[in-house]
């Protein structure tokens, strides 16, 4: 992974992202699984900057520093892997079987690693491809096994990516693509590394079949990741903010007719959050919440004030008549009703503005637009 900088800038953001939303579901097992690989990964882009590499192997030795970026780059490529299984999957047993043995991979590749540092002598160590030092068989295994490393994990992320997007909403896949194609090339990038460092040990210097011409395929791997992942968050942050938005609409649609049925009945109106508070003022915090509760509200009121509505309106129809005229009906009906109730009085429950189409939106709908006809009424 190359591109240090965006890529860091990227992955510390996204890191915080979705560590705010594992507060929230601390029991989500895939989320803490995603917020791990973006957490080592973010590790392995810190780690890698070239004044942390020099600090690391001035208070380690030489060396260790690349090994210590490359382990936690590594770590983290398996535990994406391991977030797409267990989305998919979903079973405990097969995702703790396919943790287990990405693990015990995972560690034996980082200690053939070590040994390779270890068994190479300080001054030689990190030679770049083309020099002398390059061709010593501990420096071009360190390489043949990480690459080989590197090329299984992207292989594996992108098999499991794509088949996660199969089923995924139009945004989410065109994202999750755009990651497979990312990992596709960073893994052909790795394979031709892979075949360079096979070729050292028959004698050091360059070998035009593997050059990539100037142009790294790694930037462009990683930029297609990186904008894959941009991608899917951004279209998910868009929909959850358009989502925001509809809910605080229909929140204030609604308060017409809340505000007379919570008067009419207060014992009904549910614990709500300190308007003191800061987030209480901007109303950003539990926008959906408070608008389910509204709704709530509102129906268990409309309930409450059934019978009276059937009174005032014997031969109308309560459950699907016209807002304006159900509106209406309401104010006649909070007119009819006593200040204090019998609470030994049997009054049957009517059906109330219930819409021809199923689901919580729909009902949503049907309540703001007798809520908006009540506020015209009473204007």
């Amino acid at each position: 992974m190359i591109l240090r900088e965006p890529a860091t800038v990227v992955l510390v953001a996204g890191s915080v992202w979705k560590a705010v939303d594992l507060v929230r579901a601390p029991f989500d097992r895939a989320l803490r699984v995603l917020v791990a690989s973006l957490l080592l990964l973010t590790a392995g882009e810190l780690l890698g900057f070239p004044a942390v590499l020099s600090a690391t192997d001035a208070v380690t030795a030489a060396g260790v520093g690349e090994l210590a970026s490359g382990a936690a780059s590594m770590a983290g490529l398996a535990a994406l892997t391991l977030f797409f299984v267990s989305a998919l999957r979903g079973g405990y047993r097969e995702t703790r079987a396919r943790m287990r043995f990405e693990a015990a991979l995972l560690a034996a590749v980082v200690a053939a690693l070590a040994l390779c540092t270890l068994a190479t002598p300080e001054d030689l160590r990190g030679h770049p491809p083309g020099t002398p030092g390059a061709a010593r068989t501990s420096l071009a295994a360190f390489a043949v096994i990480g690459n080989g490393y590197l090329l299984y994990a992207c292989l594996a992320s992108a098999l499991w990516a794509g088949r996660y997007a199969r089923p995924a909403g139009r945004h989410l896949a065109l994202g999750l693509r755009t990651v497979t194609l990312g990992l596709g090339v960073v893994a052909a990038a790795s394979a031709a590394r892979l075949v360079r460092a096979g070729l050292r040990t028959g004698g050091p210097g360059p070998h035009p079949a593997f050059d990539t011409g100037g142009w790294s395929p790694d930037d462009w791997g990683t930029g297609l990741v990186l904008a894959g992942l941009c991608y899917a968050a951004g279209a998910r942050l868009v929909a959850y903010v358009r989502s925001v938005l509809h809910h605080r609409r229909m929140y204030e649609g609604l308060a017409p007719l809340w505000t007379v049925l919570a008067d009419a009945y207060p014992e009904l109106v549910l614990a709500r959050e300190p308007e003191g508070t800061r987030f209480g003022r901007l109303g950003l915090r539990h926008t959906h919440a408070r608008f389910y509760r509204r709704l709530i509200e509102c129906r268990d009121a409309l309930v409450r004030l059934s019978p009276y509505l059937a009174r005032v309106a014997p031969a109308d129809d309560l459950a699907g008549g016209p807002a304006d005229r159900l509106a209406r009906h309401i104010a006649e009906a909070l007119a009819l009703k006593p200040a204090v109730e019998d609470p030994n009085a049997a009054l049957p429950a009517t059906r109330v503005a219930f819409p021809s189409a199923s689901g919580l939106g729909a009902d949503a709908r049907e309540l703001v637009a007798v809520s908006q006809a009540y506020a015209r009424r009473a204007r």
